[in-house]
């Protein structure tokens, strides 16, 4: 099989006409010649450097049918959500679908299951169990090390863990928003080699310079691009792009394509956000995804020009799978046990007592995972607090999802509902139902709407509710993913007329139960300060 066009070259940095021949997958033959082809460009694959598939909602092989379509050939997953919830069990299970799939899923041993001893999650990864993931072929790196406290003090567990990916000669993931200075360089030399959770131009040059690669992402609700896109020019050589999370109207849209797009909108060389798109992550995860060499897999994609870089056909080891924005892979039922295992909740549960003049309140910033906390004095009805929609100041709860508990009660600004209430058994990292309403009636219906289906994401207002099934560990759907990003925009868009301003309600609120990142977040024992690392009293 061959395939004729102008062949980017990212290596040799020049574009010349030439005829690619393929045989069993691979690249046998570069032959440059002299006759141009006009809107036939040919480039090496896209490379989504680090991803929550479980975040898009979809099993791995439904992500890949949409994720080709877009010029992706590979990501790098971190299987951190399912981890949680099922433990090495789950990862095992990403494994295993992502394998029916010629998509490239290149997947980490998760560090931090739990994420922190201060939440309930599914299950445990332990130091044996790291090391029995990352002796596996399939396992290219040690997923996130979040625990960035652990680092610092020498926490035996996390050293444990980090000096295994050094015996296994595996990159090292990081996860330390905000971390600058002597923390930041001691996290560094620990040997954690990425980070993808800056938010300023100022903390990624200083862990650039301490020999960190940089990941920008870009997902539904954190958004870093326009802060991070001025240090490539000069820093390319050592970062990548990413999405972290993606829900799956926003994967609909695009992809990893749509970072590259606005890098050369900017006037970035194309050559240096190549490099960051298709070769860095190859050559930092040691991933098996050819970069148009002879020998190389037959990974690549075809576009009409690199000005306006429209995917016009995507291959994997030579097989078409995706052309003028249809895919061509098929989609596959799957099944795994959830791990649900809450009963139904009653709205005197939601009920929480008046006892200053004041209380913390969780501001969210929008197309942020950080969040500022707010001193407020509460509006109270009958002796306990209320939401005050006035104030855009609501109730959000976290339920435990594993076993029956008490649930952990807060308020929460910027949310903006002013009928109702949203909830998710989406809620990281440990995946405990979370609900944001403007009444205790709404919030219990929310709640157990998602007991009843054991998951979901569920909208609920006095006219009417609507929820998407999550049936595979409360994360994921087995239906179709373009049938479940229409499910979801009409879930988003009921959300949105509920009055919510946020550009992603759903997923900013997974995130107000991630300890990990600061300032204020609430798991199901209790609202957390992520700079001290220690629950607030409320």
């Amino acid at each position: 099989m061959t395939i004729t066009g102008n062949l980017i070259d990212v290596h040799q940095k020049k574009i010349y006409p030439a005829i690619i021949e393929m045989a069993s997958g691979k690249i046998k033959r570069i032959t440059k010649t002299e006759k141009s082809v006009t809107d036939q460009y040919i480039l090496p694959g896209l490379i989504d450097a680090h991803v929550h598939i479980e975040s898009s909602m979809l099993t791995p092989t439904e992500f890949a049918r949409m994720a080709v379509v877009h010029g992706t050939v590979a990501t790098v997953s971190d299987p951190h959500e399912i981890g949680n919830v099922l433990g090495v069990e789950g990862v095992e299970y990403m494994i295993e679908n992502g394998n029916k799939s010629p998509f490239k899923f290149y997947f980490g041993a998760p560090s931090c299951v739990p994420a922190t001893s201060f939440e309930t999650a599914g299950a445990q990864i332990n130091v044996n169990d790291v090391e029995y993931l990352l002796a596996k072929a399939e396992i290219k790196y040690l997923a996130e090390m979040m625990n960035w406290p652990g680092v610092l003090f020498k926490d035996e567990e996390v050293m444990a863990k980090l000096a295994l990916a050094k015996k296994y000669n595996k990159p090292i993931d990081g996860h330390a928003p905000g971390l600058r200075g002597q923390d930041a360089i001691n996290y560094i030399h620990a040997g954690i080699s990425t980070d993808h959770e800056c938010f300023t131009q100022e903390e990624a040059l200083g862990k650039l310079k301490e020999g960190m690669k940089i990941i920008i992402r870009e997902g539904s609700a954190a958004k870093n691009f326009e802060a991070l896109i001025g240090l490539v020019e000069e820093h390319y050589e050592r970062m990548m792009f990413c999405s972290d999370d993606k829900h799956p109207d926003s994967l609909v849209e695009g992809h990893i394509n749509l970072l590259v797009k606005r890098a050369l909108e900017k006037r970035i060389d194309l050559y240096k956000v190549l490099q960051m798109a298709c070769v860095n992550p190859v050559e930092h995860y040691h991933l098996d995804v050819g970069l148009l060499r002879e020998n190389d897999s037959a990974d690549f994609i075809i576009i009409d020009n690199p000005t306006d870089f429209n995917i016009k056909q995507t291959y994997i080891d030579g097989m078409l799978v995706a052309e003028n924005e249809t895919t061509q892979l098929a989609s596959l039922a799957t099944s795994l046990p959830n791990h649900f295992n809450a009963t139904f909740v009653e709205r005197q549960q939601f009920e929480k007592r008046a006892k200053g003049n004041e209380i913390p309140v969780i501001e969210v910033v929008d197309g942020e995972l950080i969040t500022h906390r707010l001193n407020i004095k509460p509006k109270t009805k009958d002796g306990c607090i209320v939401s005050d929609v006035e104030r855009d100041i609501l109730k959000i709860v976290v339920v435990n999802r594993y076993h029956d508990a008490l649930p952990a009660i807060s308020f929460v600004k910027n949310f903006g509902l002013k009928d109702g209430a949203i909830a998710s058994s989406v809620a990281h990292d440990s995946h405990n139902i979370i609900a944001v309403g403007v009444d205790d009636e709404s919030i219990t219906k929310a709640v157990n709407l998602i007991i009843q289906h054991k998951g979901g994401l569920v909208a609920v207002d006095t006219i009417e509710e609507k929820i998407i099934p999550l049936p595979i560990a409360g994360l994921m759907t087995d239906l179709d993913g373009y049938e479940t990003a229409e499910a979801y925009t009409a879930l988003d868009q009921m959300s949105k007329r509920m009055g919510s301003k946020l550009l992603s309600p759903f997923m900013s609120l997974s995130f107000m139960a991630l300890l990990v990142i600061p300032s204020i977040k609430l798991s199901d024992k209790g609202l957390f300060d992520g700079h001290e690392f220690c629950f607030i009293e409320d």
